[in-house]
């Protein structure tokens, strides 16, 4: 490739990453996979994804944060913002301190799911207990969480 061509094809690409990043945070696997369509080079394009981090445009600690923070906000537990953030590519160092279960505020947070979905009304029976520790798994809530708040004494203050 020319260096002219060279030139202005990594300052579309860089563009093409800032206006996706002005939009909401990307991780870096994300940004590869959107721009890889625009560029022939994989080099050149791993050049601009790296020059981006290095100027703190992109960050994918920024972007774990970020993403964790409006998915505890929508209600979603750790088991599935985990396997969500792993199928974007992020690196599990980056996952696990944010999405630790045996933090207390995913028990806070699991109690206004539920909360949420059903009111202040106790389960009635089994039937209803088990609906709804799937609607809590199926929110991404760990079992043991679920088990603890629907079938210990804490369900009681629902």
């Amino acid at each position: 490739m020319e260096p002219e061509q060279a030139r202005r094809q990594r300052e579309e690409l860089e563009q093409a990453a800032i206006r996706l990043l002005t939009i909401r945070e990307h991780s870096r696997v994300e940004l590869r996979r959107k721009l890889q369509s625009r560029c022939d080079e994989p080099t050149l394009l791993e050049q601009v994804l790296d020059g981006l981090e290095l100027r703190g445009y992109q960050s994918d600690a920024r972007f774990v944060e970020q993403y964790v923070t409006g998915r505890k906000q929508k209600g979603f537990g750790p088991v599935r913002i985990r396997q969500e953030l792993q199928e974007r590519g992020v690196a599990s160092t980056l996952i696990d301190p944010q999405t630790d279960p045996r933090d207390s505020e995913w028990q806070v947070l699991l109690q206004a799911c539920c909360r949420r979905k059903f009111g202040d009304t106790l389960p009635a029976d089994f039937k209803e207990r088990a609906k709804r520790a799937r609607f809590l798994e199926y929110r991404g809530f760990p079992s043991e969480l679920i088990r603890d708040f629907l079938w210990s004494d804490s369900a009681e203050l629902l």
